[in-house]
């Protein structure tokens, strides 16, 4: 075994074993740390929270029809 297997072969396990990685949350923090970089600083940390909340929120945001 390599040394990298060596210090991860727990780790290995539990992913066998749970099915589960940090996938969905890595990906949610690169999208954060994008709304960061793309203002470049928010007045107050409430309008970074709704920034946030806007791009990964998931929203759909085209208008409806109203019948």
């Amino acid at each position: 075994m390599t040394d990298t297997l060596k210090r991860r072969f727990e780790n290995v396990i539990a992913y066998l074993r749970h099915r589960i990685t940090n996938a969905a949350s890595e990906s949610i923090n690169a999208k954060i740390q994008w709304v960061k970089y793309t203002a470049r600083g928010y007045r107050n940390r409430q309008n970074f929270a709704h920034a946030i909340y806007f791009h990964c929120g998931g929203l759909d945001l085209a208008p409806q029809s109203t019948k």
